[in-house]
C-alpha cells in the first residue's frame, strides 16, 4: 500500500509515522512538507523538531518537499492521499487534486471562512470538495485524537467517514493497527460537524475551568454543548446517532477536558486576562476553534438553529463580552425544557 500525507504539522506527521511503523504487509509511506527547509531538517535529524520534538521518525518514512506539480506523476499510483493542513489550506490542495484517480482524505476539522465566490457562510470539508473537486472520491479521518499520543503509540480510536465505501475501506486498511482503531461511518456530515463544533465548545469549557467555576459547570457545558452540536448537525442532514460516537461525544470530551487541547487552552488564557491575540500567539500552533466559531454561528443562524454557548464564545472572542459576562449571559437565559 502506498500512502502519501500532505502536510508536516503535528497531526500529519503523527499519522504518517504511525502508518510507516506498522509491520506486516509491504507499504510505502511518505510525508510531504511545503517548506523545503523543514523537510531537510526532518531528513537530517529524523525528527519533526518544530511540531513533534522528541519523536523519532520511523526509518521507513520517506520525506519529500517542493511544488506539488513536481510530484504529480509519482503520486498518481498512490492508494491514498491524506491532506494534513489546517482548514484554511484545504480548498487550495483539493483544487490541485481535482483529477486525482486515488481516494483523498483530510484531517482538518472546522468550517472554512466564507469565500467571496461561495455561500454566504463557510463550508465544511465535504462541501468544499463538492465545489472544487466534485469527481474526487474523498472523505475525512476524524475522532478524539491528540497528535502527541498517536505519535507515541498510545491507544486511539478514529472514524473514517465518506459517502464512498471504497474511501472508508482504504482509510481503515491504511491506518488500522493494534494501537490505532479505525471505525467506518458513512455519515460524513455528522462526523465533520462534530469535529468542527467541539473546538468551539472546548474554548467555552476552558473558560469555565480558567474561572474556577467547578466540575458541575464543566459537565453542564459539555452536555448542553453536545445538544448544540447535534441540533446543527441534524439541520445540515446528519444522523443523530453520530453525535453519540467518537466524532461527537468522544472528540468533545477529549478536547474540552484534555490538557493537550489548544482550544481549551485559549479559553483558560482568556479567563486569566489575556486578550485573544496574546492567547493565540502563546500557543505556537493553530487553534481551529478561534477561526471556526464565528463561521459556525453564521451557518447556524442561516438555518435557524439556536446555539447559545457558541454565540457566547463568539462574543468573547470578538471582545463584546468579558469572561465573567459570557458566563452570566448563559446562566441568565430563561428556563426551558431539556431537549435538543
Amino acid at each position: 500500500m502506498k500512502i502519501v500525507v500532505l502536510g508536516a504539522g503535528a497531526w500529519g506527521t503523527a499519522l504518517a509515522a504511525s502508518a510507516a511503523a506498522q509491520e506486516g504487509e509491504f507499504r510505502q509511506v511518505s510525508l510531504w512538507a511545503r517548506d523545503a527547509r523543514q523537510a531537510e531538517d526532518m531528513r537530517v535529524h529524523r525528527e519533526n523538531r518544530r511540531y513533534l520534538p522528541g519523536l523519532a521518525l520511523p526509518p521507513t518514512l520517506a520525506l519529500t518537499s517542493g511544488p506539488m506539480d513536481d510530484h504529480a506523476a509519482e503520486w498518481r499510483d498512490a492508494d491514498l492521499l491524506v491532506i494534513g493542513t489546517p482548514m484554511a489550506g484545504l480548498r487550495g490542495l483539493l483544487g490541485q487534486l481535482t483529477e486525482h484517480p486515488s481516494p483523498v482524505a483530510w484531517l482538518c476539522k472546522g468550517f472554512e471562512a466564507p469565500q467571496e465566490d461561495a455561500w454566504s457562510a463557510g463550508l465544511l470539508g465535504h462541501e468544499i470538495r463538492a465545489q472544487v473537486a466534485p469527481r474526487l472520491k474523498a472523505g475525512v479521518l476524524s475522532g478524539p485524537s491528540f497528535a502527541q499520543e498517536v505519535a507515541h503509540g498510545q491507544p486511539t480510536a478514529l472514524v473514517a467517514a465518506s459517502e464512498h465505501a471504497s474511501v472508508r475501506d482504504v482509510l481503515v486498511a491504511a491506518f488500522h493497527s493494534p494501537i490505532l482503531r479505525v471505525y467506518a461511518n458513512e455519515d460524513i456530515v455528522g462526523v465533520e460537524v462534530g469535529g468542527a463544533i467541539k473546538n468551539v465548545l472546548a474554548i467555552a469549557t476552558g473558560l469555565c475551568d480558567g474561572l474556577g467555576l467547578g466540575l458541575n459547570a464543566r459537565a453542564a457545558l459539555i452536555t448542553r454543548g453536545l445538544a448544540e452540536m447535534t441540533r446543527l448537525g441534524l439541520a445540515l442532514g446528519a444522523r443523530a446517532e453520530t453525535f453519540m460516537g467518537l466524532s461527537g461525544l468522544g472528540d468533545l470530551v477529549l478536547t474540552a477536558t484534555g490538557d493537550l487541547s489548544r482550544n481549551r487552552k485559549v479559553g483558560q488564557l482568556l479567563a486569566e486576562g489575556m486578550n485573544l491575540r496574546q492567547a493565540v500567539d502563546s500557543l505556537g500552533h493553530v487553534a481551529e476553534g478561534v477561526y471556526t466559531a464565528r463561521t459556525a454561528v453564521q451557518r447556524a443562524r442561516l438555518l435557524g438553529v439556536d446555539m447559545p454557548i457558541s454565540e457566547a464564545v463568539v462574543a468573547l472572542l470578538e471582545g463584546r463580552l468579558k469572561p465573567a459576562q459570557a458566563v452570566a449571559t448563559l446562566m441568565g437565559r430563561d428556563p426551558k425544557q431539556e431537549t435538543l
